[in-house]
């Protein structure tokens, strides 16, 4: 391989040039410290007083300064190979870093024009970190340059991997807190390598920042020789690279040519695989680096040890408006880094220690892919029309929802294969979830050794990356994926989302914070597709049986979520039309992959979703605007199957009752419009529900969901039938049954929730019989009644 160019003649390794680096670095601390302690005062030109001390200094210390140090020398291969790479911090608090470093640049000022680069800007800059209207001690949204907060410690490597997929210049410099590394997913995300493909993708270069301590213990790999962490990254695949020490004479020398090795094998690997079409899977650099905890910091305080320690972690001294005392520790501390050779007069970065930042979109805050909403290309979608399952009559044919939509998303593939800019993500289920159409256009990405015998649709290049058994990674590489502006879904089965909840959280949390901020622009939808629902998972038992999502997300802020339940392909397909191309949102869809009736035609699947809910007036026995005796509502496609079962009942039963049949996709329109711009009105509410009659509704969710949706309106004469926490292995049926969202439970409920209710005994003897018959049957043949399996809508005439 012929060895890497630099961009320029520039001696990049000179001792002048580490000399400017590291009063750059210098600079960047005494800028972290700052923002931790004060108010005002913030070049310590007078001595200080207690209005310069924040009452509460609040902030981390401990990862700062050697974040700082890896962020330098980023720079600095910026410069030296002229480098298309942004910045992913993961050790979580520390924001100060990536603040920092945005000032020194320019690029804070231009984004924040009142933080200017001088002394009264620098003061603001202060006052702001971790203090009421300001920001917080983390890389949030609000910091230029971030895409991941850290908030919850353990994705920021996939993170890293789903942004520079498809990106081939790319580099993502993830540095990994060694606390963040105990974690199970990024001790997962290590085998991110295997998904890289050389020659389309970019690259990260993972930076795993040993300090040696969390809060208040030692760190796992921290205390590993590095015998023995070359032999487990080597193992993982990784080529590891050491830097160690805490004399910046001797470290920025160091640094410099480990951080110019691990560029050159890149950029060497990339080559090669580009030149030869070669996409073996190589062996990428990772930089291992110690430092102490608290570099440059306090070193003992009240005899106890700081740099180096635990103690470190958050403020090392107790230095504060109450404790004026400590002030002249925390002069000495700041005055260390000698401000008087770093800032001019004015308060501005001397211009020779400036020279050596990287310009424009070079700086890795003002990476374009950090505000990736300004690249967004669209989706080219398909003719939905062409894939709609032909509907002659209501429920006279069976056809699998996700398997429709396999064809959709196999055509989306190939309309976009140019774009490169739409992947699907899950844990090895893509077949299972009935996606399989789609590898009639691409394969699972996988840069590993493929068995040519035993592995199916496995390739070195391809959309869809599914084969680590690891939600956290697949959720997390497309959470990535759609922040650097693509588009795509993670299909998994609904029980385990609940595997990534708290991820999910973070990412609403993400999208909460960046709306607000003029100047982000929105980002691709995060769109998760749940199948193999809690009443289809009668094989695998309890343990694969929770709907929860629907009721985590539903507490989140409405603008940003929506919970779809279709009841069928073509309700389906128009979901994810709609959702497909969709902002700044958190998209769950609840679908079938099994056989089921289909119900709607592509002309009501397509208006029951624009409107979110529909009266099904084919299903109904009260006529258009009369008001009827009772409403038999439903989300779902089970709940949906059980509704229409049990009006049929119903009707048969008590032909003179006016039913009213409501179907809902978009669940969160039920809410109050009070509570939400998007819900009903009271008025529009009434027109589905009427105001007082009773409302049974077959639900796929926990009831307790439903109760608040219904909650702030007048009718809450509501009885719901949804997951109940009941569930075995056992036949399909049955769990309806275990959970009373059956349709001789939906009658039972529906006969006593009228007037007169002691009128119906029979009718509700008729369906304990038929509930015990069940049970009997199932017990002696393992299967399901004749009467449910060959059910069919009949109408009501």
């Amino acid at each position: 391989m012929k060895p890497e160019t630099v961009q320029n003649e520039q001696d990049y390794s000179s001792p002048a040039y580490l000399d400017k680096l590291d009063a750059y670095w210098r600079a960047a601390n005494y800028l972290s410290v700052g923002q931790i302690y004060l108010k005002d005062n913030p070049l310590l030109r007078r001595p200080i007083e207690d209005e310069d001390m924040k009452v509460h200094p609040i902030g981390h210390w401990g990862t700062v300064p050697g974040q700082n140090f890896i962020y330098a020398h980023l720079n600095r291969v910026i410069n030296k190979y002229d480098l298309n790479m942004f910045y992913i911090e993961g050790p979580g608090h520390g924001g100060q870093v990536m603040v920092s470093n945005a000032y020194l640049d320019g690029s804070y000022t231009e984004i924040y024009p009142k933080i200017t680069q001088d002394e009264s800007g620098m003061q603001r800059l202060f006052k702001q970190f971790s203090f009421p209207g300001g920001v917080a001690s983390h890389a949030a949204p609000e910091t230029p340059g971030s895409i991941h907060e850290g908030g919850e410690l353990g994705y920021s490597l996939s993170h890293g991997v789903g942004t520079i997929l498809d990106n081939p210049d790319l580099i993502a410099a993830v540095v990994i807190g060694d606390g963040e590394a105990e974690t199970g997913p990024l001790a997962a995300s290590w085998f991110s390598n295997r998904f890289i493909n050389p020659i389309h993708d970019g690259a990260v270069l993972p930076i795993l920042h040993l300090n040696g301590f969390k809060i208040s213990n030692p760190t796992i790999m921290g205390r590993q020789t590095d015998e023995e962490l070359e032999q487990y990254f080597r193992g993982l695949g990784w080529e590891p690279l050491f830097v160690e020490g805490d004399d910046p004479a001797i470290l920025h020398p160091q640094m410099a040519g480990a951080m110019d090795t691990a560029i050159e094998r890149i950029r060497n690997i990339q080559r090669y695989a580009r030149e030869d079409q070669d996409p073996s899977r190589p062996a990428w650099p990772v930089l291992i680096c110690r430092t102490p905890k608290g570099w440059t910091g306090p070193e003992k305080w009240d005899g106890l040890t700081i740099e180096g320690s635990f103690r470190a972690h958050q403020v090392p001294i107790p230095a504060d408006r109450e404790h004026m005392q400590y002030t002249p520790a925390l002069t000495e501390w700041m005055n260390s880094y000698r401000p008087q050779e770093l800032f001019d007069e004015n308060g501005r970065l001397k211009s020779e220690i400036a020279d050596i930042l990287p310009r424009g979109e070079r700086r890795m805050a003002m990476n374009p892919v950090t505000n990736a909403g300004k690249l967004i290309r669209d989706l080219k979608l398909p003719n939905l029309a062409d894939y709609a399952v032909k509907i002659d009559k209501p429920g006279a044919q069976d056809d699998q929802d996700m398997h429709v939509l396999g064809e959709y998303v196999r055509d989306v593939m190939k309309l976009n294969e140019e774009n490169r800019n739409f992947r699907i993500f899950g844990p090895d289920e893509t077949m299972s979830n009935r996606l399989s159409a789609v590898f009639e256009v691409t394969k699972r990405q996988w840069v590993a050794k493929i068995d040519e015998v035993n592995d199916e649709d496995m390739a070195h290049s391809g959309r869809v990356i599914d084969s680590q058994l690891s939600e956290h990674q697949a959720e997390g590489m497309l959470e990535g994926y759609v922040l650097s502006g693509r588009h795509g879904f993670f299909a998994s089965y609904e029980a385990f989302l609940r595997v990534v909840d708290s991820m999910i959280t973070q990412h609403f949390k993400w999208m909460r914070k960046a709306s607000d901020l003029p100047w982000r622009a929105d980002i691709p939808a995060l769109n998760l597709i749940s199948s193999s629902t809690v009443f289809q998972q009668d094989h695998n038992g309890y343990t694969h049986q929770d709907p929860g999502i629907l009721t985590h997300l539903a507490d989140k802020k409405p603008e940003l979520v929506r919970e779809y339940l279709p009841a069928d392909a073509n309700t389906l397909l128009a979901v994810f039309e709609k959702i497909a191309n969709d902002r700044q949102r958190i998209n769950v869809v609840v679908s079938s992959k099994h056989p089921r009736p289909q119900w709607f035609s592509a002309e009501e699947a397509a208006e029951l979703v624009e409107q979110g809910l529909k009266i099904v007036d084919w299903a109904s026995t009260a006529t258009k605007g009369e008001e009827p005796d009772i409403v038999i509502a439903a989300s779902g496609t089970e709940p949906t199957v059980e509704a229409l079962a049990a009006i049929q009942i119903l009707h048969q039963q008590l032909p003179e009752l006016k039913i009213r049949c409501v179907n809902v996709v978009d669940l969160l329109k039920l809410r109050h419009h009070k509570r939400d711009p998007r819900g009903l009105t009271e008025d529009a509410f009434q027109a589905f529900f009427t105001v007082d009659k009773p409302v049974v509704y077959a639900f796929h969710g926990y009831e307790g969901l439903l109760k608040d949706l219904f909650f702030d309106h007048a009718n809450r004469n509501l009885h719901a039938h949804g997951y109940r926490e009941n569930g075995d292995i056992t036949t399909p049926f049955d769990m309806r049954v275990l959970n009373q969202m059956d349709r001789f439970s939906i009658v039972k409920t529906a006969v006593t929730a009228l007037p007169h209710n002691e009128r119906y005994a029979e009718i509700v003897r008729k369906m304990e019989d038929m509930l015990d018959k069940h049970t009997r049957y199932i017990r002696e043949e393992g299967r399901d009644l004749p009467e449910v399996t060959e059910w069919r809508w009949e109408g009501l005439e």
